[in-house]
């Protein structure tokens, strides 16, 4: 086949033609080999977190600008977390980003540049949590004068909590709660602040009781050594603390953002125990020095009532004198009282003999009295009338039994007998002759109601085992029956079987009639 003259090779044709993404793993490879483990100083730019958590920033310096990532497993072991303006050194190595044909640095750690920058750093995260009030001295809390239990956040093993337990037994022994954490490195910051939450979260009356005060407390170090207190985790836990906290981190030159969060600072953990609880000597001192001013205080102010006591007697008049005026006029009294005795009787005497005593008014008070009694007595046979009625209502009211019937007969035989008390002779007489043939016609109808009577009328009680029979499985069942007739009793065993009554008969409370 024969080539047109647009399709023939020129020079340079025969190079190779690689694709995209040959070109892109190639620059890839390059990178990563020559840039494996490289350490990149600059200041950081825009930081951003995506949702996922990682963490996108720039590193930059006068003259260009470095893309760098950090991917979410990364960011939670950095040290310092990068802020914009920030001089720091980060530490990773280079990679690139096909996608967007870009190479980045993918971060491993970062650490501060310099002193400078973390103090920059550190002064800017100050003026940032002040803005938010909580280094407002209004916000602090009194310390506790003499706490039962003392709260440690501090590490187990170091000399901070030798000192502080060796002062605090020395000044005042308390109980004290250690909760351990470590005071520097990378967890320093997340476990101290979750020790002070945790104290928080305790129950005053639980089994491990929550302390009455906080201290937080690491010897010197570096700024680095030092720079889990100044993180913010850790400064907004002390301010949010329910308890009084005493910060005692570093020596005294030594202050982390903690300490303005704190509602105390002390100058070493020594002067934190110090300033934790008294001492207990001096209190002893005081406590005697103040027993013995009450002492003296009580005696002189006994002995000046006493001396006032004294000059007030002495103002006073004799007690004999105080008697002398109510003796005379008693004496006065007593001459007078014969002479007014018998004045007084010959007064009564005239306004008697004014007022004579009549036979005629001894009379007709008799009459009104007489009087008043024939009417009381005109009235009686209505009133006994109608308490009979009463009675009478009452009693149908009754059920018709011996026992009712007998305990009826006794409330009116009381009250009789306290009716006849009360009458005259008389009419008692009168009276208690109505009341027997009452209580005649009362024991008639006892009799004509109750069961002897029906008994004489050819009817018979049947009982089986002592308990009154009303039917005939009773009957068959009982091992023994007894039949009550009008003049005795009868017992007789099992027998024949009775036979079985043609009409029902109800039967009275004592027993039952055949």
């Amino acid at each position: 086949m024969d080539l047109f003259e647009d399709d023939a090779p020129e020079a340079g044709d025969n190079a190779h033609e690689f694709t995209v993404s040959e070109i892109s793993g190639a620059v890839k490879k390059t990178i990563e080999g020559e840039f494996g483990h490289v350490r990149v100083r600059g200041e950081v730019g825009r930081v951003t977190v995506a949702r996922t958590g990682h963490m996108y920033f720039d590193l930059k310096d006068d003259r260009s600008v470095l893309a760098a990532v950090s991917w979410k497993g990364q960011v939670a072991k950095l040290s310092h977390r990068p802020e914009e303006g920030m001089e720091v050194i980060a530490t990773g190595r280079m990679t690139t980003f096909g996608p967007q044909s870009r190479y980045q640095l993918n971060v491993e750690e970062v650490v501060p540049a310099g002193a400078g920058a973390l103090m920059a750093m550190l002064e800017k995260r100050r003026q940032a949590l002040a803005a938010e009030g909580l280094f407002d001295a209004a916000r602090k809390r009194p310390l506790p004068y003499l706490p039962e239990i003392i709260g440690v956040v501090t590490s187990p093993t170091g000399a901070v909590i030798r000192d502080i337990l060796h002062r605090l037994r020395d000044r005042f022994p308390r109980k004290v709660l250690v909760w351990p954490v470590a005071v520097q490195g990378k967890s320093s910051a997340a476990e101290v602040a979750a020790a002070i939450r945790g104290f928080n979260a305790m129950s005053p009356g639980g089994a491990l009781p929550r302390p009455d005060l906080l201290i937080v407390a690491r010897g010197g170090g570096s700024i680095e050594d030092l720079w889990g207190f100044n993180e913010e985790i850790v400064v907004r836990a002390a301010a949010e603390s329910a308890i009084p906290l005493i910060s005692a981190v570093g020596h005294e030159t030594d202050t982390t953002l903690i300490d303005h969060a704190s509602d105390r600072r002390a100058p070493t953990p020594t002067a934190a125990a110090e300033i934790a609880v008294p001492v207990r000597a001096e209190l002893q001192a005081v406590l005697a020095q103040f027993g013995a001013r009450l002492g003296q205080c009580t005696h002189a102010g006994l002995d000046r009532r006493a001396e006032r006591l004294r000059d007030l007697s002495r103002a006073l008049p004799r007690p004999e004198a105080l008697l002398m005026a109510p003796a005379q006029r008693l004496d006065a009294l007593e001459t007078r009282l014969p002479g007014a005795l018998r004045a007084a009787i010959a007064k009564k005497r005239i306004e008697l003999s004014d007022h004579p005593l009549r036979p005629g008014l001894v009379t007709r008070a008799v009459e009104r009295s007489r009087d008043r009694l024939e009417a009381a007595a005109g009235r009686l046979p209505g009133a006994h009338r109608a308490g009979l009625a009463q009675k009478r209502l009452r009693l149908e009211g009754l059920r018709l039994n011996p026992a009712a019937l007998d305990a009826a007969l006794r409330r009116e035989r009381r009250d009789f007998e306290r009716l006849a008390a009360r009458l005259r002779p008389d009419l008692v007489t009168t009276r208690l002759e109505r009341q027997r043939e009452r209580l005649a016609a009362l024991e008639r109808l006892r009799v004509t109601l109750g069961y002897e009577a029906t008994l004489a009328r050819g009817y018979a009680v049947v009982r089986g085992d002592g308990h009154v029979v009303t039917n005939l499985s009773e009957a068959q069942a009982a091992t023994a029956l007894e039949i009550e007739f009008r003049d005795g009793r009868l017992q007789v065993g099992q027998g024949a079987k009775p036979k079985r009554a043609t009409k029902p008969v109800t039967p009275p409370e004592q027993g039952t009639l055949l």
